[in-house]
């Protein structure tokens, strides 16, 4: 007779528990890296925005501070 095999057994049993710890095991891993991709994804939004009030609010006192256009005369010309 051969010895019993060590580690896991290759019944059918042991072969789905293998097959279902390691799927539980990718789906963790897929969930951590969704949970990371949406906190940084969150984290550079609020930068972003951040930014463009900065922006916005630089373009609005440039507006502000910004001399009066000068208004251009017609040149006439005859032809």
């Amino acid at each position: 007779m051969n010895p019993p095999k060590r580690g896991p057994v290759r019944t059918a049993k042991g072969v789905f528990e293998a097959w279902e710890k390691r799927t539980e095991l990718v789906k963790l891993q897929t969930t951590a890296e969704s949970a990371h991709n949406d906190a940084k994804t969150i984290r550079l939004k609020a930068l972003r925005l951040e930014k463009e009030a900065q922006d916005a609010e630089e373009a609005r006192l440039k507006a502000l501070n910004a001399p009066p256009a000068t208004v251009k005369k017609r040149v006439k010309r005859s032809g």
